[in-house]
């Protein structure tokens, strides 16, 4: 028989008040992790920390603020970066401003934190970077600054694999499709009116796109794919891009 698998004994997840986040924290404290949630969002917290998680407020776009979360977060051997940001703006829209506030938490701040855990964690931790089918098509124009900051994370992803391969430390990324979440119902509400529909009607138009029985994914299913490649079962796999998208993007 196989080994029992095995899940972090302690793992930091950002972006946890709301969406792919959220779910990933609870899923992980279901399966007996130690879990650090973090958001900026204070009061979106409340359902990890009545799961028994600790609690982390901060905005990850500030050093010293990233700092205050490792000192709180002490040893670990799991890390998830959900924490993200999206801007809807039609291209000739697009300012220096939607450039630096995305890419602050998107890339810089990803790449700080998977950096600084990834050199203190021990051997067979485990890193997952959110990332986005955008990261690959940038289809969503509207969107194309938050699809770049996506491919960003690719690239940090297979560099970190490489930089901390030696210390026995995974890095993987997760590149969600259509997924039910606050995130998605901003781009459908704010999207739909520049392409002249109705954020229902571009819903449906972006289902009919995928080929696994036209549907979006649930947060939770986003989780369970997160917490495999945290897991004793993903031992190993590293620099590698899971798409969890329905067969949105086969490549």
């Amino acid at each position: 028989m196989g080994s029992e698998v095995t899940y972090p004994r302690r793992v930091v997840v950002t972006g946890a008040a709301s969406g792919i986040g959220k779910a990933t924290a609870l899923l992980l404290r279901e399966r007996g992790s130690e879990v650090v949630a973090v958001d900026v969002n204070e009061e979106g917290l409340a359902d990890a920390a009545a799961a028994g998680a600790e609690t982390v407020a901060c905005d990850l776009a500030r050093a010293e603020e990233r700092a205050r979360l490792q000192e709180a977060a002490g040893e670990i051997d799991g890390l998830v970066n959900a924490a993200g940001i999206i801007r809807v703006v039609a291209v000739p829209e697009v300012t220096d401003e939607d450039w630096d506030s995305i890419l602050a938490v998107n890339v810089k701040a990803l790449f700080f934190l998977a950096r600084d855990f990834g050199m203190r964690m021990p051997a067979g931790a485990g890193i997952v970077n959110l990332s986005s089918v955008a990261g690959k098509n940038n289809a969503s124009t509207e969107a194309l600054v938050y699809g770049s900051s996506k491919a960003a994370v690719l690239a940090i992803t297979r560099g970190l694999a490489h930089y901390l391969g030696p210390r026995g430390v995974r890095v993987n990324a997760v590149l969600p499709g259509i997924t039910d979440t606050a995130m998605q119902d901003k781009f459908l509400a704010e999207a739909g009116p520049l392409r002249g529909l109705t954020p229902e009607a571009l819903h449906e138009q972006r289902l009919k796109s995928v080929p696994l029985q036209n549907r979006g994914c649930s947060p939770r299913e986003m989780a369970d794919a997160i917490a495999f490649l945290l897991s004793s079962a993903a031992g190993y796999v590293t620099g590698q891009a899971l798409a969890v998208d329905g067969g949105l993007v086969m490549y």
